[in-house]
């Protein structure tokens, strides 16, 4: 891949889970003259069409995407996915973002140091770098600039063993923060919950969605999510 000098701006790929970090990720980057983002980058399962532990459906995550008006690669895996098939999935992704013209891979990990070696590691020898614009930040002061500056995000899966699952379904606000049980990361970090962001500064409309019916297992509780069912 030709460099583009000094000066040029670096182009990046973000991991999109759909949910707030990855949002915020994005807005760092597009806040930041030095990168031009020119992917998302999101696992989604199949066959039930949704995106890896968020359970946000494929309608929905698109819809994300055209709002922010970049483009979406999507993963498709199987349910279950051997490790083997997922690496060869994975690696032919980001094969198709090095043609896309991506130097760089964007994460949106805060503080645990397994998952970034174990990124960092994955992306060795893909000719990709990687980048954490997030690494280490305070994650009550993180959550309160993401509400205050107009990210809007609902709980859509929670860890039962950390959260009750009456906290699906809610808006991620001040309130919510305050709400939430001691030892629970205001960001979710340790996996107690995951959201969908369905309104940001950098969407050009919010995304609309319902809430379905709540489902449970394997320790997890989520929420389906669903476009607007049309009116009579």
């Amino acid at each position: 891949m030709v460099d583009g000098g000094p000066g040029a701006r670096r182009r990046v790929a973000v991991s999109w889970s759909s949910g707030k970090d990855s949002a915020w990720t994005l807005r760092r980057l597009l806040d930041d003259g030095a990168w031009d983002v020119v992917a998302l980058l999101t696992t989604v399962v199949e066959p039930a069409g949704e995106v890896t532990m968020h359970g946000v459906p494929r309608e929905l995550l698109r819809a994300q995407a055209r709002r922010v008006g970049v483009p979406l690669l999507e993963v498709a895996l199987a349910d279950p996915c051997p490790p083997e098939r997922y690496a060869a999935l994975m690696r032919a992704a980001l094969d198709d973002l090095r043609a896309a013209g991506a130097e760089h891979v964007a994460f949106g990990d805060l503080f645990l140091e397994d998952l970034r070696a174990r990124r960092e590691a994955n992306m060795a020898g893909t000719g990709l770098g990687t980048t954490f614009p997030l690494w280490r930040s305070d994650t009550r002061a993180l959550a309160v600039e993401m509400v205050e500056a107009g990210l809007r995000a609902t709980l859509v899966s929670v860890d039962t063993a950390a959260l009750d699952p009456s906290f699906l379904g809610r808006p991620f606000s001040l309130e919510l923060l305050d709400a939430l049980p001691p030892g629970v990361d205001p960001c979710g970090e340790n996996g107690e919950f995951h959201t969908f962001v369905h309104d940001a500064p950098f969407f050009d409309a919010p995304v609309p969605f319902e809430l379905g019916e709540v489902r449970t297992g394997a320790g997890f509780a989520r929420v389906a999510l669903r476009p607007p069912r049309p009116g009579p």
